[in-house]
């Protein structure tokens, strides 16, 4: 019965129960699933190759003589990349698709990674961190496109959550691989080990992934599914008009302002917890600590996507419900304040997991509203310009950490305080100007 309703109507069936529209997810297929497991593990990859500098660190820093600025101009120079790197890996995702363009990437950003185990100065690890930033801000533009192809309004907020929690996924396994192999082979080793990584990632792209039209094993009935409340847009979107878009700078101004803090998680969460706790780098000291934190994000990631989807179930507009579920997520974010005064390490890591997760729960939400209202053949374009907007901010943002922690003498405190008040920022901005439809979109900036 649902089966047979699917086939005739598969975008107005209606649903009038959240178990309803279970049941008419799961008769449609499961093919998309296989497809967003493709994307998690290249997030899981992507992220096991930032998160390695900030892991070996003291090691590196050790070995090499660097000073904080030194591992702050580091990390910026990853950030002049990746936002070089969005905006023309976008476009070019747009341009020739998801699968060839992905593939080009994976590849070079797996040679940049190994390419880490040659450097033998700050300067080296500079220009290696400047194209391992170019190449891997494919990732999330590749990412969002694979959803919003593959995905209804319905379901992509939890898609995003679930490709995305890849990137806590990354952040655990290195904290327990990466000491491993300093211990059994040296910190070079580990950086050959992780870019030989993403070629094996490579057999199971080419293999398995089509766009939904091309793929041979997809079922109409799931094809009819995913493609359900698609708007008719132009094929050739020119770059002028998109940047003319009033979704485009909805997206991009906040993500601007809030996708930097997860730089700041990324790159000085193990500095920090070594600094105020000695915690030394090891997989019991260092590595349960960030498992517990990057699990929480992983939660965070996959449950944030789910609030705004049983909302939508419920018959909330879908920028609606990404901008309530935010406002939650926002709230939780200021535990955050307490991590740097907290008096035990496990009083710290419970407050940046609250606040680690609530991130992701905001980002799965951000990403899955560029994809409510953006056409699907320009979304990596519009998701690309945000990304280096975001990148750019990061690049300011890494500066700033390098400077005040130099002249407060390593004190976070100042920084963890300003967090919370990035993503009340970012939420005003995007209630005024976030389109509410795919044609709201092609508005310019201030225009109703």
């Amino acid at each position: 019965m649902i089966r047979s309703r699917l086939a005739s109507h598969p975008a107005d069936a209606p649903a009038s129960t959240i178990g309803q529209k279970l049941r008419i997810a799961f008769a449609a297929g499961r093919v998309r699933w296989g497809m967003l497991a493709l994307v998690f593990f290249a997030t899981t990859l992507n992220y096991i190759d930032r998160a390695a500098l900030g892991v070996m660190q003291p090691v590196l820093a050790k070995a090499m003589s660097w000073t904080a600025r030194d591992y702050a101009n580091i990390n910026f120079w990853f950030q002049v990349g990746y936002a070089v790197g969005f905006a023309a890996q976008g476009r070019f995702i747009d341009k020739v698709g998801v699968k060839r363009a992905f593939l080009i990437a994976v590849l070079l950003w797996s040679v940049a990674a190994g390419a880490h185990g040659i450097a033998v100065s700050a300067a080296g690890f500079m220009v290696c961190r400047f194209f391992l930033g170019l190449t891997e801000a494919a990732n999330y533009p590749a990412c969002v496109k694979t959803t919003r192809l593959w995905f209804p309004p319905g379901e992509r907020a939890v898609a995003t959550g679930l490709f995305n929690a890849g990137t806590n996924v990354g952040a655990m396994i290195a904290p327990v691989m990466l000491p491993l192999i300093l211990v059994a082979w040296g910190w070079q080793a580990a950086f050959f080990c992780i870019g030989a990584l993403g070629l094996v990632w490579m057999v199971f792209w080419v293999r398995n992934y089509y766009d939904p039209e091309q793929h041979p094993r997809v079922s109409q009935n799931e094809l009819r599914y995913v493609q359900q409340g698609v708007e008719p847009a132009p094929q050739k979107v020119p770059y002028s008009r998109i940047l003319r878009m009033r979704g485009t700078w909805a997206f991009a101004l906040a993500y601007t302002i809030t996708a930097p803090v997860f730089w700041f998680y990324l790159y000085w969460l193990p500095p920090f917890l070594n600094q105020q706790y000695n915690l030394g780098i090891s997989v019991t000291q260092m590595g349960i600590p960030l498992i517990v934190i990057y699990l929480a994000a992983d939660i965070g990631s996959v449950g944030g996507g789910a609030l705004s989807s049983l909302l939508i179930g419920r018959g909330m507009a879908p920028v609606r419900a990404r901008l309530l579920s935010m406002l939650v997520f926002a709230a939780c974010i200021t535990m955050i304040v307490f991590a740097a005064g907290a008096s035990s390490l496990w009083m710290a890591v419970a407050a940046i997991s609250i606040a680690i997760g609530a991130h992701q729960a905001w980002t799965a939400n951000i990403w899955s509203m560029v994809m409510d209202y953006t056409p699907k053949e320009v979304i990596s374009s519009v998701f690309g310009f945000g990304g280096m907007m975001g990148a750019i901010g990061g690049m300011f943002m890494t500066q700033l950490v390098g400077y005040v922690l130099t002249t407060t003498h390593n004190n976070y405190s100042v920084l963890f305080s300003m967090i919370p008040c990035a993503y009340f920022i970012a939420l005003a901005w995007l209630y005024f100007m976030a389109p509410r439809s795919v044609s709201a979109a092609n508005a310019r900036p201030g225009r109703a």
